[in-house]
């Protein structure tokens, strides 16, 4: 959704609240899609502070579904974000802005400024539990729910070389 905020330039001290429904149903990362288990309305007031500029201030909550790093289970990770910036829409500050900026024109685009700001808080890594053990990786079995009996003790292919000269020199 877009917000016209070219009246908020021409008025001075105004303000408004506006309760923006966010109708997206996945945040896309990387070609990788985190389904939204629930998400509230944001609610976002647009301020007039003079020379060009508005303040903006806001929040807004959502829980999104992303996969264990370690066993890929679906893990809930709960987003609360506050909104507090001010955007100069001055014609030389509107030339420095990024191609990704939420402000296009003489409005703010609420899914861009949604996405930019989950994207600033998405966790480096994600886990179901602290100590999850992951999955094996030779049968795929979680191994959370118990132990699948594959000889997991693999050596790095590149120390071949010298686990050979160990076997040469190895004592009886």
């Amino acid at each position: 959704m877009f917000i016209n905020i070219s009246e908020f330039i021409s008025t001075p001290l105004k303000t408004e609240t506006f309760k923006v429904p966010v109708d997206m149903q996945v945040y896309e990362l990387n070609g990788d899609c985190f389904p939204f288990r629930e998400k509230s309305e944001l609610i976002l007031t647009v301020s007039n502070i003079g020379n060009r500029k508005v303040h903006l201030e806001g929040h807004w909550e959502c829980i999104l579904a992303v996969p264990c790093d370690r066993c890929l289970k679906e893990v809930a990770v709960p987003f609360h974000i506050d909104v507090d910036e001010d955007v100069d829409l001055s014609a030389e500050r509107q030339e420095d802005m990024s191609d990704d900026s939420y402000v296009e024109d003489s409005s703010i685009n609420t899914d861009a400024l949604i996405n930019h700001e989950i994207l600033i808080r998405f966790p480096m890594k994600t886990l179901c539990k602290d100590n999850c053990k992951g999955m094996c990786f030779k049968c795929g079995k979680d191994l959370n729910d118990g132990e699948c009996g594959c000889d997991r003790a693999s050596l790095d292919p590149r120390m071949a070389a010298i686990q050979d000269i160990f076997k040469n020199f190895k004592e009886v």
